[in-house]
C-alpha cells in the first residue's frame, strides 16, 4: 500500500471516530441488553455479530452524517477544529460515500434477519440522518440523538420477537434519558464555543441547573430499567448490577459538579461501563436461571 493511499486511510479511520471508542461503547450495550432481554439468554452467534457489527457501523455513518453537517461549526470549536472535513482534508463528497457505503453494510447485516427489524431500521438511518441539523433550531437536540441511539433496542427485540412488547418502550424511554446525561456531559465540554457560534445543546439550555439535571436523568434511566425488568425476574445479579450503577451515578457527580472540560469529558468518555454494568447484571442473571 503506498504512503498516499495509507494517509487517505487514516483520515476516513479519523472521520469515523476509530480511535475513539466511547461512542459505540455507550450504544452496544442497552442493545446487547435489549437482545438478551428479547432472547432470554443468548440470542445465538449470528444475531450477536449482526447487531455488534451494525451497531459500530452505524455509529460510523453518523459520524460521517454529523461531520458533513457540522462543518462549517466545527472549525470554530477547539475540540473539533481538526476533524477531517471542517479542516480540508477530506471533502463532503467522499465523507457522504463512505457514510453510504458504511450504511448498506448495516442495511445488508439486518437483511438477514426479518421483515420487522428490516423496517424499524428505516426510521432509524433517516433520525441519525436528521439529527445532527436539529441543533440550528432545538433547545435540546440531545433528546433526537437519544432516539437515533434508541433505535438498537428496538430493533433488536424484532429480530428476536418479529414484535416491540410494551415493557420493552420502557427500556427504550430510560435508554433516552441516559443518552441525554452522557451527551449534555459531553455538551459541557463545548458550552462556550457553542454560546459564540450559536448552537443549540441541552449544556446551554439547561443553564445552573445542568448537572442536577444530568443527575436526574441518570436516576431516570436505571428507575425505568428497574421498572420495565421486574417481570422478567432477573433477581440478584441484576439488583447488583443496578447498585453498581447507581455508584457510578455518584461518580459522575463528582466528575462533572466543578463543570470542568476536563471533568466533564472524562464523564462522558466512561459512561460505557455503566451501559456494561446493566449487561453484565442482565446475562449474569440468565446464567443463573435453575
Amino acid at each position: 500500500m503506498s504512503t498516499a493511499s495509507r494517509s487517505r486511510l487514516s483520515l476516513y479511520l479519523d472521520l469515523i471516530r476509530w480511535n475513539r471508542p466511547a461512542g459505540w461503547l455507550v450504544l452496544i450495550w442497552p442493545t446487547l441488553s435489549a437482545l438478551w432481554l428479547a432472547a432470554g439468554g443468548f440470542p445465538g452467534w449470528h444475531l450477536l455479530a449482526v447487531f455488534v457489527l451494525g451497531t459500530i457501523l452505524m455509529r460510523s455513518a453518523g459520524c460521517c452524517i454529523n461531520d458533513v453537517a457540522d462543518r462549517h461549526f466545527d472549525r470554530h470549536v477547539k475540540r473539533t477544529a481538526q476533524r477531517p472535513i471542517t479542516s480540508g482534508q477530506v471533502s463532503v463528497r467522499e465523507a457522504i460515500a463512505v457514510g453510504v457505503v458504511l450504511s448498506v453494510l448495516a442495511l445488508a447485516l439486518v437483511l438477514t434477519t426479518n421483515v420487522a427489524a428490516v423496517a424499524w431500521s428505516v426510521p432509524a438511518l433517516l433520525v441519525t440522518v436528521l439529527y445532527p441539523f436539529t441543533k440550528r433550531f432545538l433547545a435540546m437536540p440531545q433528546a433526537v440523538l437519544g432516539i437515533a441511539f434508541n433505535f438498537g433496542i428496538v430493533i433488536a427485540f424484532a429480530a428476536v420477537q418479529s414484535s416491540v412488547p410494551e415493557w420493552a418502550w420502557l427500556l427504550w424511554l430510560g435508554n433516552l434519558f441516559w443518552v441525554l446525561a452522557y451527551d449534555t456531559e459531553y455538551a459541557m465540554v463545548d458550552r462556550d464555543d457553542d454560546l459564540k457560534i450559536g448552537i443549540q445543546t441541552s449544556a446551554i439550555t439547561l443553564g445552573r441547573w445542568d448537572v442536577a439535571a444530568i443527575v436526574l436523568f441518570y436516576l431516570l434511566f436505571l428507575g425505568l430499567w428497574w421498572l420495565a425488568l421486574p417481570p422478567q425476574a432477573l433477581g440478584t445479579a441484576f439488583d447488583v448490577a443496578l447498585a453498581v450503577a447507581l455508584a457510578q451515578v455518584l461518580w459522575h457527580w463528582q466528575l462533572i459538579h466543578t463543570r470542568t472540560r476536563e471533568g466533564c469529558f472524562h464523564a462522558f468518555r466512561v459512561n460505557h461501563w455503566l451501559g456494561f454494568t446493566l449487561f453484565v447484571g442482565i446475562v449474569a442473571s440468565n446464567l443463573m436461571r435453575p
